[in-house]
């Protein structure tokens, strides 16, 4: 039996991340921003959370946009995990150097797991959701953010056309990323109740593609592909894939942009008491007479 397709080198991304955790509080824009957003997407849900596990904690941004908030009243014990020790270095809390591909948590440890910015990296991803939501007591919560599949586009289209250009075909530089849909469908597969996805995108100015790519690596978010072309890119390949980059991705005033879609995942461990939908035709009562209104036919058959 066939094992999940070896999509990323977790080993040189663990690397990377470790080599970027100096200098990460300078450059973790984004991922302060999807903390952020976890920490409002706590605040309307009326129950506490004893025990709380943030998957991917990197610098601990959620701990951070967690503080001082109502929304930090709602938990008890906040733990930390991460691939990456260096990461999780100075940080006060309990914290365990953790591979999101083999959880080592027992089963019904905690009520609430946040993962904000680490999930795209894994290479079984609905393998990860079920060990998540296994993890998780009945009627537990799981709030994700993960790079979507419009992430980098301005980037990998003009990659792939300098090498193109140049050298008669390319290879893939940039890392892949997830669609919503599909998002949607794995939360469902890996067995979360009443699951909800939508979707953020956000828009980066930068003087010029290198400074986009120095980012990147600061962030430990370069490319680490299993696959990955064995020959580097050239100088060459790079500075046309710079002139195509500003030639259809600049603005006005020469600054190039960079996208970056961030998806947002919510579900709930199954739980006897949770809502569930009704069965197609067991309404009593016609949305016609709730709205007041004439009902159109639309030429189906009446049933019995």
């Amino acid at each position: 039996m066939t094992g999940p397709p070896r999509i990323f080198d977790r080993f040189l991304h663990a690397k990377r991340l470790t080599r970027a955790a100096g200098a990460y509080p300078k450059v973790n824009f984004l991922k302060r921003l999807a903390a952020e957003d976890l920490v409002a997407r706590l605040g309307p849900i009326r129950r506490d959370f004893a025990r709380a596990l943030d998957l991917g904690a990197r610098d601990g941004s959620f701990a951070q946009a967690l503080h001082a908030t109502p929304a930090a009243l709602k938990l008890g014990r906040l733990f930390e995990a991460d691939l990456s020790l260096a990461m999780l270095a100075n940080r006060g809390g309990p914290s365990v150097v953790a591979d999101e591909e083999r959880l080592p948590f027992a089963p019904a440890r905690f009520d609430l797991v946040v993962s904000s910015l680490g999930l795209h990296w894994v290479n079984d991803l609905i393998g990860t959701l079920i060990q998540i939501r296994s993890i998780l007591r009945p009627d537990g919560l799981f709030l994700g953010a993960l790079l979507g599949g419009a992430t980098l586009t301005e980037l990998r289209t003009s990659l792939m056309a300098a090498e193109t250009e140049l050298l008669g075909g390319a290879g893939p530089r940039v890392s892949p990323f997830v669609d919503a849909i599909d998002a949607g469908a794995l939360l469902q597969r890996s067995g979360f109740a009443l699951p909800v996805v939508d979707t953020d995108r956000i828009t980066v100015r930068y003087k010029q593609p290198f400074a986009l790519m120095r980012e990147l690596r600061a962030m430990g978010e370069a490319s680490a592909l299993f696959d990955a072309p064995l020959k580097p890119l050239t100088r060459r390949v790079l500075s046309r894939a710079c002139e195509i980059y500003g030639e259809r991705f600049a603005a006005p005033d020469g600054r190039i942009t960079a996208t970056f879609e961030i998806i947002n995942l919510t579900g709930w461990a199954p739980h006897p008491d949770q809502p569930r939908p009704l069965r197609p035709g067991s309404a009593r009562t016609r949305l016609a007479d709730a709205l007041r209104t004439a009902e159109q036919s639309a030429g189906e058959p009446t049933r019995p």
